[in-house]
């Protein structure tokens, strides 16, 4: 790595906590890329770095706030080596169109084995029997535990590590219950869970483990009562996030004997303060935020997070952005409705002269999941002559908001002849002066095609240049417009004639290499037939 600037052309990445040789490795291999070094500087130093980057990656140590943000004029990734976010201000890092990546799955497996550790250590009081042997004592008795066979196990979330949990608890013969309100039925069904509510596991459970993040609704998900719900002599397991536990209440139902023990690898305040009351609790066994601290996870952590950098900042692939609006591993299948979307929403947006109020993207087709992702790749179009850099799908549905627009998704049934079809509706107040675009993926979804502009059926691919000639249906108006665009030196790669009815409305859509002068435009728009003449730019 260096401390230089990127060459010209390159992008500028700015290390600043310490990351593993194999994510190094990854970025330095990446043509277009300048790695730079700045796990040494402090914050002041960092800031000034921050100048002219367009990528940062941190770990736990870096505080990424609102203020540094502002430091950098071209930021547009932040990579978290990885799960948790806490240290970055996610709501100003999507306002500014700053994706935010992390490594969601390296940890998997020693995250899953540590709870397992946790829980193994609780029910059989190996540190307590650990520290009185050392101590020179042999007090079998009073370390009888409680054997795993035949307990329940209550999983709170069922995502990756929650679900490697749940093979562990099996191999030890336990019963599994769940709950977890993201988890689809097909998913449960995959894993063999039986889904219950939270009370209910509460009530059902001789062992509690949380695998869930830690937001603002699960803030203390296990307090006072719930403890109090838990079954007498159960077990609890916090191998996820501080904060989610109440640690008083925890400390109080271990002192009472409510609970038989419990195991944390994650605190509420890290290190853990002098004065915390679980320093003095009973049956608890303590590790200091090791889940994710083994050498295989962390080379896999700084392995994950190089490559989802890199792939954001040269490909503009956002699939692990915890801010992008579609959910994580959903990107692939959605991909081509997203990009037709957006076409569709450049089409739009050079077409729409008045100040749009309301948008609405329609889906037919049988994607699921497509919805709020369509309609941020189509805002992300129907914006880009509008609005000034950074502007992404991060950012697109808050940007409208912001302007005023409302956008409306509807889904529909399938529209004949189209298994994947799209509608962006402009409306300019009260549902009147409507402007529609329409599109649709034909084949296995490798064609994209524009299918309708407002009145007009037509087909045609939404890339390069679009000349629209709307004009009166009469004989000659083909000849005179190719006649001009020829004299001009104009190439016409296809021109497609639509109409509303025989001696009415035509549209005329043309395919043409590079763009139109705008003397050209004149001409052809002083044509007598020609009522309107729009130049439509899809890759600028």
């Amino acid at each position: 790595m260096s401390r230089g600037t990127a060459a010209p052309g390159g992008k500028r990445l700015i290390i600043a906590d310490p990351l593993r040789p194999e994510g190094i490795e990854v970025l330095s291999a990446a043509t277009g890329l300048e790695v730079e070094d700045h796990t040494e500087d402090d914050r002041e130093t960092l800031s000034g770095a921050l100048a002219g980057a367009s990528g940062l990656i941190v770990r736990s140590r870096t505080k990424v706030d609102a203020e540094l943000m502002e430091r950098s004029d071209s930021l547009e990734v932040i990579g978290r080596a990885g799960v948790g976010v806490d240290n970055i201000d996610m709501e100003a890092a999507t306002r500014r169109g700053i994706a935010v990546l992390n490594a969601p799955a390296a940890n998997t497996f020693s995250t899953a084995e540590l709870a397992f550790a946790l829980l193994l250590a609780a029910a059989r009081h190996v540190t307590a029997a650990d520290a009185s042997i050392r101590a020179g004592e042999w007090k079998r008795k009073a370390m009888a535990g409680t054997q795993l066979l035949g307990k329940t196990i209550g999983v709170v979330g069922a995502g990756r590590i929650g679900a490697e949990v749940i093979r562990r608890a099996r191999a030890f013969g336990m019963h599994v219950v769940a709950y977890d309100p993201y988890v689809p039925a097909d998913r449960a069904n995959e894993l063999g869970l039986s889904l219950v509510t939270f009370k209910k596991l509460l009530e059902s459970a001789d062992i509690v483990t949380l695998h869930v993040p830690l937001t603002g609704e699960n803030r203390g998900l296990i307090g006072a009562d719930e403890i109090s719900r838990m079954r007498d002599g159960a077990i609890l397991i916090n191998a996820a996030r501080g904060g989610l536990v109440d640690e008083a209440a925890l400390a109080a139902a271990l002192v009472s004997g409510k609970l038989r023990g419990a195991g944390l690898d994650v605190f509420e305040r890290e290190p853990l303060p002098a004065d915390s009351p679980l320093r003095e609790a009973p049956n608890l066994v303590f590790t200091p935020h090791i889940g994710a601290s083994t050498s295989e996870a962390q080379a896999e952590v700084s392995r994950q997070i190089a490559v989802a950098v890199r792939d954001a900042l040269l490909s503009a692939n956002y699939q692990t952005a915890l801010n992008a609006p579609f959910e994580e591993g959903e990107r692939g299948r959605i991909a081509p409705v997203m990009e037709l979307g957006r076409r569709l929403g450049i089409l739009l947006g050079q077409l729409d002269d008045g100040r749009c109020q309301r948008i609405e993207v329609e889906y037919a087709g049988t994607i699921p999941g497509v919805l709020r992702p369509l309609a941020a790749a189509a805002l992300e179009g129907f914006l880009t002559r509008q609005v000034e850099p950074p502007l992404n799908v991060v950012n697109a549905l808050s940007i409208a908001g912001e302007r005023g627009i409302e956008v409306a998704r509807v889904r529909t049934g399938v529209v004949r002849d189209y298994t994947n079809h799209v509608l962006l509706r402009a409306t300019h107040g009260a549902g009147e002066d409507e402007l529609i675009v329409s599109g649709a993926l034909l084949g296995e979804g490798e064609h994209t095609r524009i299918v309708r502009i407002d009145d007009f059926h037509v087909n045609t691919e939404p890339t390069g240049t679009l000349l629209l000639v709307q004009n009166r249906d009469i004989p000659g108006v083909i000849g005179e417009v190719g006649t001009l665009l020829g004299a001009a030196g104009v190439n016409i790669g296809q021109y497609h004639q639509a109409r509303t009815a025989v001696g009415g409305s035509a549209l005329g859509v043309v395919t043409i290499d590079g763009a139109v002068p705008g003397a050209v435009l004149d001409e052809i728009c002083s044509i007598d037939a020609v009522t309107e003449v729009r130049q439509v730019i899809f890759d600028a």
